[in-house]
């Protein structure tokens, strides 16, 4: 099994990065644990901390129905391994 490691806000010296990271733990958006692991690569991260940026601010979905939509994908996948 992978072990992919988080990463503390002191770990990450990319003050961009950092700023994504700390952001997250402020917030709880995007889920700090996930930018703590995306850390490990600023062009990962980038793309994610861009996307939920885009879908929270320009989005046609109320956040109700956004998280509703999340959870049912999230539960619907059934058992992957």
């Amino acid at each position: 099994m992978a072990r992919i490691s988080y990463l503390h806000p002191d770990q990450v010296h990319d003050p961009e990065m950092n700023q994504w990271l700390q952001d997250a733990i402020d917030t709880g958006s995007p889920g700090p644990e996930n930018q703590a692991i995306r850390a490990h690569n600023k062009v990962v991260m980038r793309s994610f901390t861009q996307l939920i940026r885009t879908m929270r601010n320009e989005g046609v979905l109320p956040q109700e129905l956004r998280e509703l939509m999340r959870a049912r994908i999230a539960t619907s996948w059934g058992r992957m391994f």
